[in-house]
């Protein structure tokens, strides 16, 4: 059994979709990245990649390549599950908490849920999604952009 631990963040814009968890929110606003920027999948993924201590998804998905430009977050979930497997491991449980101020995500965690487990290979019973605000404080809470925690044990 092995622990892992991933965080990623990403900046809150006009223009862009709001995809977290594999959900399309409704937002005036989306998260800006390479790929899709999906903060919550890539603290996911990080969390696995680094559990396996397999670096982290810049390494295997650079945002230097036009091939992940515009890259569905699920896909490349997908692929550090590949990856983690390969080295004997499968995920035993994921524990992630989105820290937005808004939109509002409650309606959302279970489809959000069902999609990590889905691109996990895993009962939607091993994965946690949480998510709360910062009462207005910092980055997140001023509404500048999203950030996710994650933790995991492989097996």
């Amino acid at each position: 059994m092995r622990i892992g631990h991933g965080y990623d963040v990403h900046r809150l814009v006009e223009g862009r979709k709001c995809i977290i968890g594999g959900v399309d929110i409704p937002s005036n606003v989306g998260l800006l990245g390479h790929s899709d920027a999906d903060v919550l999948l890539h603290a996911i993924s990080d969390a696995l990649l680094g559990a396996a201590a397999l670096g982290d998804i810049g390494k295997h998905f650079p945002d230097t390549s036009a091939e992940y430009e515009g890259a569905d977050s699920l896909v490349l979930l997908q692929r550090v599950v590949a990856l983690i497997e390969n080295e004997g491991y499968k995920v035993g449980n994921i524990d992630s908490t989105v820290i937005a101020q808004a939109p509002k995500l409650a309606p959302y965690i279970e489809d959000m849920r069902k999609n990590i487990a889905s691109a996990c290979g895993c009962d939607v019973s091993q994965i946690s999604v949480k998510a709360t605000t910062e009462e207005k404080l910092g980055f997140t809470g001023a509404g500048q952009g999203i950030a996710a925690h994650a933790v995991c044990i492989i097996e």
